[in-house]
């Protein structure tokens, strides 16, 4: 995954791995003490795996609380309602497992998880030193990251890697519209709707073309480009253009927040407190693991 003397820096999404794991198979699994342990010893376990085929830098994004600055901007955005108790008691777990075993851990609570990971992206996208940049989530807004130089998205669940063609065939925009598709067909993990009758092939038309909301004439007699029921769905854009751009803000990810240096998430080997954690996880191994990449490093 890495070459000799080349800086890949690797992005993870800790939220989404966290619950990768958990709905996988590392739900119901119990330490000695009776806690819910299973997501954590996973997601910790793929995290080394990333230094095991050459990770060097690595930094991982985690929602410390659910909650950010979008909800105050829109009452419907997600919250931590409903979320499996045995799954959210792990939150603040897997954090200290991260900082334990050596990694950079970038907790966020008025941002989001994938603010910080936007925020590193640009950050290495910069930097004159890294050669590919790597953001492991399938979130479908971080694929506005990809309009940077060497930024690529990975779903470690389909092994699909995404850089800014695969992010216009799979999405038929240029990254940098994603907010803007967003706005229009919204994105039901997060809470916000969208327009009505918009979708995803409408969108795409007009934004291929148009590129962002602003652009786009309310009379569909104006309209450059041929989208069924364009009477319509101009209508509606005419009549809700706020909301869509309050969709698109909520869509947009910030890059302003604290996350360092790229040399600072370079992973020198674990910290002592690894092996407390090893036993509180049931996870022996994790201890080998670390003490055997640490002396590749």
């Amino acid at each position: 995954m890495t070459q000799t003397g080349a800086v890949h820096v690797h992005l993870v999404d800790g939220t989404y791995e966290l619950f990768r794991q958990f709905y996988g198979r590392n739900s119901g699994q119990r330490n000695a003490q009776g806690v819910e342990v299973g997501a954590v010893r996973g997601a910790l376990r793929s995290t080394f795996a990333l230094l095991n085929d050459g990770a060097t830098h690595v930094g991982v994004a985690t929602d410390h609380v659910i909650e950010s600055f979008r909800n105050d901007l829109y009452d419907g955005y997600k919250t931590g309602e409903g979320i499996d108790a045995d799954l959210f008691g792990q939150f603040g777990l897997f954090e200290d497992a991260l900082r334990a075993a050596g990694f950079t851990v970038w907790p966020m609570v008025e941002q989001e998880a994938d603010d910080a990971l936007a925020a590193a992206a640009r950050l290495a996208s910069d930097d004159t030193s890294v050669e590919r940049v790597v953001i492991l989530t399938p979130d479908k807004d971080l694929g506005q990251c990809c309009a940077w130089p060497k930024v690529v998205q990975y779903d470690r669940r389909n092994q699909v890697f995404r850089d800014s063609d695969g992010v216009r065939e799979k999405f038929g925009v240029d990254p940098e519209s994603i907010p803007d598709w967003l706005g229009l067909v919204g994105d039901t993990a997060d809470g916000f709707p969208g327009l009505p009758g918009w979708g995803a092939k409408s969108a795409a038309t007009v934004l291929a073309h148009y590129k962002h909301l602003e652009h786009i004439p309310d009379a569909p007699g104006k309209w450059e480009v041929s989208v069924r029921s364009a009477a319509k769905l101009a209508a509606t854009l005419a009549e809700q253009r706020a909301d869509a751009q309050l969709f698109r803000t909520i869509a947009t990810l910030r890059t302003d927040a604290d996350v360092g240096t790229v040399d600072s998430w370079r992973w020198s080997g674990p910290t002592p407190e690894l092996e407390r954690y090893a036993a509180m996880l049931d996870a022996p191994d994790l201890i080998r693991t670390a003490e055997r990449l640490a002396l590749t490093r």
